[in-house]
């Protein structure tokens, strides 16, 4: 009888190890860890998750209990957390700001401009400061373009358009297309003006060339901005927006077309105009120090302990901030408590199913919103060595509503971490799409551009574009009315009755299956010839 037993015995045995052995292949994540996370982190007392309130103690303090209870070890020497050390402008900007000519103009703050600076002074007054259109503000020696040539600006206040002249344009090699690069988002319009030194930068808005509505920033120069530590001369004076109808009375009041000189500006060769007014407008601020925190947690690897895979989510939303339909808590739901709790998910079945050859980090960055701050010093001030990190795996704002056919990438044609993100997305009867919208630039607009900046390749995907069941048309009407309705607003709140987060899940499963890989393989996932981060890598890796 016991000759019977023990084989018996080892072929249980056999089989409970096999099992144990496919477990990284076979493990998923749990959906109620994802909804109770959103659930926790979007609730009114977490007061919108910004730095520097009681919101963010509140969130540091949950994001640390929940890491320790998953069991995941401290990811900073033995510290959760890495010190972000910040300064907050709390702003107050003229109620009007004045453009005085032979028509005069008055805008209305919230209306027609907003405006701030991000020069850590108390006092900024703007008196008599010629105003200049001088095209998409870029200056792109590879694709022979100075919008700023010949030009002197220092004094002056410059208006600029969003985007860069390949906006819809079929030629991929005139700034790449329809395909936003770096020189079409607002924040190079800024680091440029103030290269060339402006006093001022107003971005002219428009819905469909900035990616969100004029309600997204009508109230950006109102209340506390964050920025990393830098020295005042490195900022324009004022940095703002101006909106598509303002822009148009100050173009007819010069005598000019807007339409006609956007079309002009989208050209090669095309020169600045000076405009028939000078602009007033003052800025008094509150200024302080202070310190946020980037929050870190790792699998410790084994054998290959000293190569990293990271993950990042921004814990980070807006606060309390201007009363919108009764409402004055920005609780950020989709907006990145979905992103912030599918790491939480992912932690929590990686740490079931590992140990992995190599580390794995979970990385909850702050100040995202601020401008990608968090990720920024975390880029600037590396816990983990860019050379011996293999990739980053950002999570932002999923959809919620439902499972999707598609995995769309962001800043698709980057990296081979999109090999992996197909592979996996076969697996769930899914298909890679190149981002459908490459033209708002999303590919500079969550934490994943901070590591590509430094060379580490990023993947930045999630399933937005054709619903499982309902197809192309329902998911482009959800997240229209996302983008419209609740994108940066009060009303981005947990709903029990419309939250499907059947793709959030099979996202999270896709993401974790290519670190699973990644964290017990040997292969360094590059950049694709033609990345224009290509060259950081490889620098690092000499």
């Amino acid at each position: 009888m016991k000759l019977t037993l023990i084989p018996l015995f080892l072929c249980l045995l056999f089989f409970a190890c096999k099992e144990n052995t496919n477990k990284t292949v076979e493990s998923f994540v749990s959906e109620e860890t994802i909804k109770q996370n959103i659930i926790m982190l979007s609730s009114d007392a977490f007061m919108g998750r910004k730095p520097f309130t009681e919101g963010e103690t509140k969130t540091l303090e949950y994001l640390q209990q929940e890491v320790k209870k998953i069991g995941l070890a401290p990811g900073n020497g033995d510290s959760y957390t890495q010190d972000v050390p910040l300064i907050e402008i709390n702003g107050h900007t003229s109620e009007t700001m004045e453009l005085k000519g032979d028509k005069n103009l008055t805008l209305q703050l919230g209306k027609d401009f907003s405006a701030y600076t991000e020069r850590p002074v108390e006092e900024i007054n703007i008196a008599g400061s010629e105003l200049v259109f001088c095209g998409y503000g870029i200056v792109a020696p590879e694709y022979n373009w100075n919008d700023y040539e010949g030009l002197d600006v220092k004094g002056k206040t410059v208006i600029v358009l969003v985007n860069d002249p390949g906006l819809g344009n079929e030629d991929s090699t005139f700034f790449k297309g329809s395909t936003m690069t770096y020189y079409g988002r607002w924040t190079y319009k800024y680091e440029e003006a103030a290269r060339q030194g402006a006093t001022g930068v107003l971005v002219m808005h428009e819905t469909n060339m900035a990616g969100y509505p004029w309600a997204v920033i009508g109230g950006a120069g109102k209340g506390a901005k964050l920025n990393l530590k830098s020295k005042a001369e490195d900022h324009c004076e004022m940095v703002g927006w101006v909106s598509l109808d303002a822009t148009k009375a100050i173009f007819e009041g010069a005598g000019l077309d807007l339409k006609t000189t956007m079309h002009a500006a989208r050209k090669p060769g095309f020169k600045s105009i000076s405009l028939p007014y000078t602009v007033d407008v003052s800025i008094h601020n509150t200024v302080k120090e202070n310190v946020s925190k980037n929050v870190i947690a790792v699998i410790p690897g084994t054998d290959q302990k000293d190569e990293y895979i990271i993950f990042s989510a921004h814990w980070d939303h807006l606060g309390v901030g201007a009363v919108v339909d009764g409402d004055s808590i920005y609780n950020g739901a989709v907006d990145n408590a979905t992103g912030s709790a599918s790491l939480m998910a992912i932690a929590e079945s990686m740490m079931k199913s590992g140990p992995y050859k190599r580390t794995v980090v979970f990385l909850w960055v702050t100040a995202e919103e601020q401008g990608l701050l968090g990720s920024a010093y975390y880029a600037a001030n590396p816990v983990y060595s860019p050379a011996k990190t293999v990739a980053n795996l950002n999570i932002d704002g999923m959809a919620t509503y439902g499972q999707m056919k598609d995995l769309s990438v962001v800043g698709y044609g980057q990296n081979a971490l999109e090999d992996y993100a197909a592979k996996y997305a076969e697996k769930q009867d899914r298909y890679i799409l190149p981002d459908q919208e490459a033209e708002k630039g999303y590919f500079f607009r969550s934490d994943h551009f901070n590591f590509a900046k430094i060379g580490i390749p990023a993947l930045y995907a999630e399933g937005s574009y054709d619903h499982r069941e309902k197809g192309i048309e329902y998911a482009k009407e959800k997240s229209a009315d996302y983008r419209t309705n609740r994108y940066h607003l009060p009303s981005d709140e947990y709903n029990s009755e419309t939250f499907d987060l059947g793709g959030i899940v099979q996202d999270c499963n896709l993401y974790m299956h290519i670190a699973e890989e990644l964290a017990n393989n040997q292969d360094w996932p590059k950049w694709r010839d033609g990345s224009e981060f290509k060259a950081a890598r490889d620098a690092s890796m000499k």
